[in-house]
């Protein structure tokens, strides 16, 4: 019988590439574009899966992606910016 395991990915743009990240099981993988990047990711897991000593989280909590917008000091954002170019 197959068992169908659901993960969380996460997904972002490092040097033009769009890469995916499960924390679940902690492996990564990327793509010229989100969907690419998601595809390489399942093939990246299924193979992690194969291995004898992969661990499989029983539990896993529901993880949710939001972002937060917070007020920063003039001198806090020139930090921020100088880091960023």
């Amino acid at each position: 019988m197959v068992e169908r395991l659901t993960f969380s990915s996460i997904v972002w743009v490092e040097e033009g590439m769009y890469v995916a990240w499960c924390p679940d099981v902690d492996v990564a993988s990327q793509g010229k574009s989100v969907e690419e990047a998601l595809n390489n990711l399942k093939e990246a897991i299924e193979l992690y899966l194969e291995d004898e000593d992969a661990v499989i989280p029983k539990e896993r909590p529901t993880t949710i992606l939001t972002t937060v917008s917070v007020e920063t000091h003039a001198k806090a954002a020139t930090k921020v910016r100088a880091r960023s170019n």
